[in-house]
């Protein structure tokens, strides 16, 4: 059977249910590191309309940072939010690293850090609150983050500044250390659980279930691989070695046979998780962003995910849409 509207359509009822009171996540969003010139300069004009049409288009999980292009990023979102009935997006930043004039970013997850993280961001959205705050990129920086970077969300979730909690990372393991440790609403994992690789199946994921930590998946594309598998193609933002070149080709090939993109495979793999109730994809115009979401709504055939595991493409045990 393919995967159509009516299961898409439960994929948002899930999410948006939420949790504990927690603000609900829609199935799909938008990663705003590239409008950020991640890749390579984007117009100003052409970055608000991409997160214009990412709202329009109902992918309304906005996810930015201070890292992305050394505030570019949330200056830009928070241009395109001056037009947008707050009301319709989810918006999601996050903490741990400062920014500075000129400077590199600097570790920094103590709660006067915190809170000066959030004041910066606060004006470069133009917005007093955040729907998510995720402490960013600290698996090198646990134990400041446990003792200080969380509790200091804490309170501000407790005090309405922050609607959820949550850490990001592109590590598993030390995600669901941190999971173990913290109270968190919900944690953001990029590149570990995707069609291309899973290791986030084996730690990650089945500890977010177990204690209703919602996922949400980021880097379904594994840096670009699996938008379009090639030499030379970025894996983990360096070429992709031969044997992860080899995999991916693979995965394409029998994407093919039944007419379904790679890309759209790649989108859709993650929800099949009961954990993962978001996915959220780059995108540098409002024609990529329709690009995406029409890939999203894609039909699969479940013949085409049965066809992946008698590959040895995906393991038996790993859940699909």
């Amino acid at each position: 059977m393919a995967r159509g509207t009516g299961e898409l359509r439960a994929s948002q009822d899930r999410s948006e249910r939420g949790q504990g009171g927690r603000p609900a996540l829609p199935p799909f969003g938008l990663g705003c590191a590239p409008i950020g010139n991640l890749y390579g300069y984007v117009d100003p004009d052409t970055a608000m309309a991409t997160v214009h049409t990412s709202v329009e288009l109902g992918a309304t999980l906005l996810d930015t940072a201070p890292l992305y292009g050394d505030g570019l990023s949330e200056e830009r979102v928070g241009q395109a939010l001056a037009t947008v009935d707050r009301a319709r997006v989810q918006l999601a930043t996050k903490v741990g690293w400062l920014i500075g004039a000129g400077t590199a970013p600097r570790p920094a997850f103590g709660r006067d850090d915190v809170l000066r993280s959030l004041e910066g961001s606060m004006k470069r959205l133009g917005v007093h609150r955040f729907d998510v705050v995720h402490v960013h990129d600290a698996e090198e920086h646990l134990d400041e983050a446990v003792r200080h970077a969380v509790p200091a969300l804490l309170r501000l979730r407790d005090e309405g500044v922050v609607g959820a909690v949550g850490a990001g990372m592109n590590h598993s393991a030390p995600l669901a250390e941190l999971v173990r440790r913290a109270d968190l609403d919900v944690v953001l994992i990029a590149g570990r659980y995707t069609l291309l690789e899973q290791p986030a199946l084996g730690d990650l994921l089945p500890l977010c279930a177990s204690r209703g930590v919602r996922v949400v998946a980021g880097g379904v594309y594994n840096s670009g691989l699996l938008a379009d598998p090639r030499p030379g193609a970025p894996y983990n933002y360096q070429p992709a070695p031969d044997a992860v070149l080899r995999r991916a080709l693979a995965l394409r090939e029998v994407c093919a046979r039944y007419d379904v993109p790679l890309r759209a495979a790649a989108q859709q793999f993650p929800l099949g998780h009961p954990a993962v109730v978001s996915v959220v994809v780059g995108a540098v115009s409002p024609a990529e962003v329709a690009g995406n979401l029409e890939l999203a709504r894609h039909p699969i055939p479940a013949e085409m995910w049965a066809q992946l595991r008698e590959a040895g493409l995906l393991d038996s045990a790993t859940p699909v849409p």
